[in-house]
């Protein structure tokens, strides 16, 4: 069976990490060999910049702040991402390039055709096969965050700025709706996971569904 590129997407508290889960344990199930990473990160490289992005003391311009983004993930797709893909294996990523659309594009205002630029140039026609969308209200999510965690320094964003991001995402999968799923995310996460198992399923040749 050939590999799959499965990428998850949403805002902070939207349950990403419950639905993660929810994939492992469907692919698990259906004997899938599966390799798990996530962005910023996947690579020694990719996690410093992790740190570095995510660190609430850290101060950087729009335009570097995306540049790193995409550093992190050429090293992430020519060291892991690819290899795995062309190995056969599937690949789950936990955030990816709409991310980058979403967070620096509609969040911070970095014009969306100097990222789709880079995501040309870095990924070299490169796309998930599906990805699954938390969609989630800025009030919910923001609820969820706070009972949860030290924020991080995108977390710690005003209310409008989530509001930004998550129209960025909801216009990236109404553009493409072949490829992205969208759910629910207010919805009780063990119905989430149903829909989301559900849809994982069509990526498997009838035969073995």
């Amino acid at each position: 069976m050939a590999g799959r590129f499965i990428t998850l997407e949403g805002l902070d508290g939207a349950g990403k990490s419950t639905q993660l889960a929810a994939v492992r344990d469907w692919l698990a199930g259906h004997e899938i060999d599966a390799l798990f990473t996530r962005e910023p990160g996947g690579t020694p490289l990719g996690e410093k910049l992790r740190e570095l992005l995510l660190s609430p003391d850290t101060e950087v311009g729009l335009d570097t702040e995306t540049l790193l983004m995409f550093a992190a993930r050429q090293e992430h797709i020519n060291r892991v991402i690819r290899p795995a893909l062309e190995s056969g294996r599937w690949v789950v990523c936990d955030r990816f390039t709409d991310a980058t659309f979403a967070y620096q594009g509609g969040g911070r205002g970095v014009p969306f055709e100097r990222i789709a630029i880079l995501e040309s140039w870095v990924q070299q026609g490169l796309s998930p096969d599906l990805t699954l969308l938390f969609d989630l209200s800025t009030e919910i999510a923001a609820a969820r965050m706070a009972l949860s965690r030290e924020l991080d320094r995108f977390e710690r964003e005003a209310r409008d700025f989530h509001e930004r991001v998550r129209q960025a995402y909801l216009a990236r999968a109404a553009g493409e709706p072949q490829r992205f799923a969208v759910f629910d995310a207010s919805q009780p996460p063990d119905a989430v996971r149903a829909a989301v198992q559900a849809r994982l399923a069509e990526l498997l040749p009838e035969a073995v569904r």
